[in-house]
């Protein structure tokens, strides 16, 4: 499902769910995200502006939101979880295994290396997500 607002509040609706403030406030921000975000991430941007909004909130329409297949669930190292639209088709992250600061690259040459695990698993891939974890520059000065 593209992930716009239109459509988002049409497929809410015929599922029988309204779109009230706060979730409209959610929609909002993950219709102009470009990466993942974490649900704390999502209610922080949404309650600048919808202040009422709760945390349960934000987990109950993103939830509504995976299973209408607008965005999708990301695991993170640390156990915890993230959400990303679903026409983000892959992401690449650099994440400081000390600070947690991640940042976004662009470039992927991995083609030859999908291709290969695709043959070898039976496996069609269809999207990816590479995160490297190490140190970020500020915290290699620390040590």
């Amino acid at each position: 499902m593209q992930l716009d607002t239109t459509t988002l509040q049409t497929a809410l609706s015929r599922r029988g769910y309204k779109l009230t403030r706060q979730r409209r406030a959610v929609l909002d921000v993950m219709t102009l995200t470009d990466t993942r975000l974490t649900a704390a991430d999502v209610f922080a941007k949404a309650q600048r502006a919808c202040p009422d909004l709760g945390l349960t909130t934000v987990y109950r329409t993103l939830e509504i939101l995976e299973q209408l297949g607008a965005i999708r669930r990301v695991h993170l190292d640390d156990g915890c979880e993230a959400f990303a639209p679903t026409a983000i088709e892959h992401g690449h992250y650099l994440i400081c295994d000390n600070c947690r600061t991640t940042i976004e690259f662009e470039g992927c040459d991995l083609t030859a290396m999908l291709n290969r695990i695709a043959m070898q698993t039976g496996f069609t891939i269809e999207q990816h997500w590479l995160e490297l974890v190490g140190r970020c520059p500020k915290c290699q000065k620390k040590k």
